[in-house]
């Protein structure tokens, strides 16, 4: 569905600039953003993929992941085409490099996708799947009818956003998951077609509103896996709050980056032991099927709090108020 955009100037003649993201695409008449789907039509920015979902589902709130978010928790999912990076190792990237040409979509309104998460008894609703920020327009208007219903709202994201938009959208996030893709700007050039500041950015505002933060840093062999990267990944974050979960995740080749094998569970092993050395008090590994690196300890004691396996998730040694059994010490968790 066609609706005129938010975040936009209007230049000379009938070009226009998005600033919706850092990309800032300027466009002639007709032309498309990076995203696929912000078109200038007339001297004016529209989005093409207003209520337009390509897939919709309920999962685990760990599947996005989250995991000191509303732990076990179910969450009603949704996700449309596009998505402003070009990641080579994409695992979505039928969707998210997709335009409103996808054979798959569904036009809802905002009301309907709140009442659908409510009938199927979903806490809340997450944007995910592909890119959010992209779906701008219409994921605020859910999140501001969701919040009204006294539901929480989620966003998996690449965190590129500009931000102003994200302020505007954060008002109604309760909770995110950040990609944070890697802690070089080459690799970001190279590999997502974007950069690393705006995204580092973004996870300091999404602390500093309020908004519970997750990041996922996905391990690729030879590209990001140095132990001096992983270092400065990891300082950066006790930088912001050394509270913040921090999810190893393990590659496997996919879409265009099939030349690099996928990642050695040691190479994991080894960044969770650098960033537990550094002081991250939440870390885990993801896609090594390990429980022991999965569940939520005490960064105090080391008590277990939140036992998981696979995503059979129990909450063990937590007080209703979130602290821990044996020693009280206030951990940083959604309940």
């Amino acid at each position: 569905m066609k609706v005129l955009a938010k975040h936009w100037t209007k230049l000379d003649g009938k070009k226009v600039r998005c600033e919706l993201c850092p990309h800032r695409c300027i466009l002639e008449d007709g032309q498309v953003g990076v995203c696929r789907v912000r078109k200038n039509i007339g001297g004016k920015l529209y989005t093409l993929n207003y209520g337009l979902v390509s897939s919709m589902a309920i999962d685990p709130i760990e599947k996005k992941p989250l995991f000191n978010f509303k732990p076990s928790s179910r969450i009603f999912s949704i996700s449309t085409v596009g998505c402003n990076l070009r990641c080579k190792h994409c695992q979505n990237w039928e969707i998210s490099q997709a335009g409103p040409e996808f054979p798959h979509l569904r036009e809802f309104k905002p009301e309907e996708i709140v009442k659908i998460a409510k009938e199927y008894g979903s806490e809340g609703i997450a944007f995910t799947y592909n890119e959010p920020t992209i779906w701008h327009e219409f994921s605020l208007d859910v999140s501001k009818l969701a919040k009204k219903e006294g539901m929480y709202t989620v966003y998996v994201t690449n965190g590129y956003i500009n931000e102003e938009p994200f302020r505007e959208i954060g008002e109604y996030l309760d909770a995110m998951n950040i990609d944070v893709k890697a802690f070089t700007d080459e690799f970001y050039r190279k590999i997502t077609g974007g950069t690393l500041k705006p995204v580092l950015r973004t996870v300091e505002l999404a602390h500093e509103m309020g908004i519970h933060v997750e990041l996922t840093y996905l391990i690729i062999p030879e590209l990001n896996d140095s132990p001096n990267e992983i270092e400065k990944f990891a300082e950066w974050v006790k930088s912001v709050s050394p509270e913040i979960p921090v999810h190893f995740s393990r590659f496997f080749p996919m879409y265009k980056l099939t030349d690099k094998p996928p990642t050695p569970i040691s190479k994991v092993h080894r960044a969770y032991k650098i960033a537990k050395k550094v002081g991250l008090e939440y870390v885990y590994l993801g896609n090594t099927w390990e429980p022991e690196y999965e569940s939520t300890y005490c960064p105090n004691c080391g008590n277990l709090l939140i036992e998981r396996e696979y995503y059979n998730t129990r909450i063990v040694g937590l007080t209703p108020d979130g602290r821990c059994k044996k020693c009280g010490k206030k951990i940083n968790v959604v309940l």
